[in-house]
């Protein structure tokens, strides 16, 4: 039978039937996995798997997770413990929320970016999410107006929400219905608190920082899913301090700054890595204010931080 992954803490994966059946599974043996993918966890929230239950006793809801069925897609990011290795953050899933903040801590352009340019690349669609809406001042304001303006012109969608005063709590709802998201940010800004308030009841831990007025602390360990009960899933990421871009060469970066597709083709250079190279459409781009130079200076400092060995 099928199941769906909703959590993974290792070697035992919980996994859920669609007629509502929960199993403690685990993997079968040696299982043919990906090859294109060397992850340090060969199944992820969210995958489709085949499952049968253990002999014995038939309420006890142990399972063999014998297949890995076809991801329709899926987002790595480097292994926070092994360097080298990638890990599978989520699969299956219809789109990402980017949980941002102007302040307390901000969430800096790169870091959005980076984010933006890994989901481009595995085709998952981003929402941007700016929460603490109920802590901006003035010049906050502006600032998130400014973000939303570039973003927006980008072709992403942009929310202010505050989770403390439970303000935007329904565009997001309006967002998510019938759709499996992805949700995602740094440590610190309320990723958590957001949840609970899209699923009452189940109080998801945060603690406060000194300094952050109490706002919380993300204290997720382990991806997990959850069913929404306006229909859908929410699939709940541990807090991320960095997110590195991988499996993605020098060569492609630029075709996952959407506002950079148009102007590829027309490079006098079909190799072009829009730096300095004669006759590049991108760079003037830039210089006529079609792209924004922010964007352009996160282009190149991921394009600095990708290795050689993909170029």
């Amino acid at each position: 039978m099928q199941a769906t992954i909703y959590k993974s803490t290792g070697s035992w994966y919980t996994a859920k039937t669609d007629t509502g059946e929960v199993f403690q599974a685990r993997i079968k043996g040696i299982m043919k996995m990906d090859e294109d993918i060397t992850s340090t966890n060969p199944i992820a929230v969210g995958d489709v798997v085949e499952i049968v239950r253990e002999d014995g006793d038939a309420n006890a809801n142990n399972a063999m997770i014998t297949e890995i069925v076809d991801r329709r897609n899926y987002i790595v990011r480097n292994s926070p413990h092994k360097k080298n290795q990638q890990h599978i953050v989520a699969a299956n899933m219809d789109q990402a929320m980017l949980i941002c903040t102007v302040k307390e801590p901000r969430t800096s352009n790169g870091f959005m970016d980076r984010f933006l340019v890994t989901a481009a690349a595995y085709h998952i669609p981003v929402v941007l999410v700016f929460n603490k809406k109920d802590i901006y001042k003035e010049k906050d304001l502006d600032k998130f107006a400014e973000l939303q303006a570039l973003y927006e012109d980008i072709g992403y969608k942009v929310l202010l929400v505050s989770a403390e005063k439970q303000e935007g709590i329904e565009m997001l709802i309006e967002e998510m219905k019938d759709k499996t998201t992805l949700m995602s940010g740094h440590s610190g800004v309320g990723k958590s608190s957001l949840i609970n308030r899209l699923l009452p009841g189940l109080e998801l831990r945060t603690k406060s920082v000194s300094g952050w007025s109490g706002k919380g602390l993300h204290t997720t360990t382990y991806a997990e899913m959850y069913d929404l009960p306006m229909g859908g899933k929410l699939i709940d990421t541990p807090g991320v301090r960095e997110f590195g871009v991988v499996n993605i060469s020098k060569q492609e970066l630029s075709h996952y700054f959407l506002e950079m597709q148009p102007y590829i083709t027309q490079c006098q250079f079909n190799n072009c890595l829009h730096m300095n190279e004669p006759g590049c459409a991108v760079k003037a781009a830039v210089d006529a204010g079609d792209i924004d130079v922010d964007r352009y200076v996160s282009y190149a400092s991921i394009l600095d931080s990708i290795q050689e060995e993909l170029y």
